[in-house]
């Protein structure tokens, strides 16, 4: 088996900073690629870097917002001008806002009145739309960004991570909901425009893991499940929350242009068998 498959491509990876792109960049890294580690936070970019580093693998961080446009292309030219066009994009970026998450499952009469019950109907919109655009233009952007080098030489891979809200609108994230499955049909739309470029495009649709993000939602203080936490738990038969390196092995498949050359617009659940079980 050649554990170095990758070896002289460029991997670029958005959300680099977080829980689980920090696993896949190490992971693409261990394979002989070059990583470009891309984010808000350089502070966040930089421990995996020298994280990589200490393990013998090349990365850099790069700091710029994929959703905008124009830090995208100063990254695309730094990135060519150091270490060439990218051959794998892992669209990683995304994410919720507290002020986006209904404090409510369900209406309630007071909401109409009383903006602090923190229903729908008084849901931040400005917070609604940013994540939105976080998680749709900052899959789409990423992609017409560093596609096209991509498209020009007639290959490469691009991942996109979409999520359980993507099958099931879970209460309370109507906006995180709506735009991740937005990417779901995303990654199909794109996948049969770029299949004539020889570009393929899938997703992985993480279940729950537990990062900084989710850790307050699915788990208490001392460590046990929250009420939260434990409904996803008695929905997943796996009766767990995964880890992150349990995404490698769909995520190195996925972008293996033998193992999977034929693979292009999917979404693949990871997810303890959540999406099997209605948890009756």
């Amino acid at each position: 088996m050649n554990t170095r498959k990758h070896e002289g491509k460029v991997a670029i990876v958005t959300g680099a900073g977080g829980t689980l792109c920090r696993e896949i960049a190490k992971s693409l890294a261990g394979q002989g690629a070059c990583v470009v580690l891309v984010g808000r936070t350089v502070s966040k970019l930089d421990s995996v870097k020298a994280a990589i580093e200490d393990e013998g693998g090349e990365a850099f961080a790069i700091g710029a917002d994929v959703t905008q446009l124009d830090d995208l292309n100063r990254a695309r030219a730094k990135v060519e001008e150091v270490v060439g066009t990218c051959d794998i994009l892992i669209n990683g970026a995304g994410g919720n806002q507290a002020a986006a998450v209904t404090k409510t499952v369900e209406f309630d009469p007071a909401e109409l009145d009383d903006p602090t019950v923190g229903g729908f109907f008084n849901l931040d919109v400005d917070a609604f739309r940013s994540v939105v655009d976080t998680n749709i233009a900052g899959t789409m952007l990423p992609s017409r960004v560093f596609g096209a080098g991509m498209a020009r030489k007639g290959s490469g891979n691009i991942v996109n991570f979409p999520s359980m809200t993507s099958y099931r609108p879970l209460s309370k994230v109507g906006a995180y909901a709506c735009a991740k499955a937005a990417v779901v049909n995303f990654t199909q739309w794109l996948a049969a425009y770029l299949a004539p470029a020889g570009v393929r495009v899938n997703a992985v649709a993480p279940g729950f893991f537990v990062n900084d993000r989710s850790r307050k939602l699915l788990l208490d203080e001392q460590g046990n499940p929250s009420p939260r936490g434990a409904q996803v738990l008695h929905h997943t038969p796996m009766n767990r929350f995964g880890e992150a390196k349990e995404l490698l092995g769909c995520v190195n498949w996925l972008i293996d242009d033998e193992a999977a050359s034929f693979v292009t617009g999917v979404t693949i659940p990871v997810d303890g068998g959540f999406l099997s079980s209605p948890g009756v």
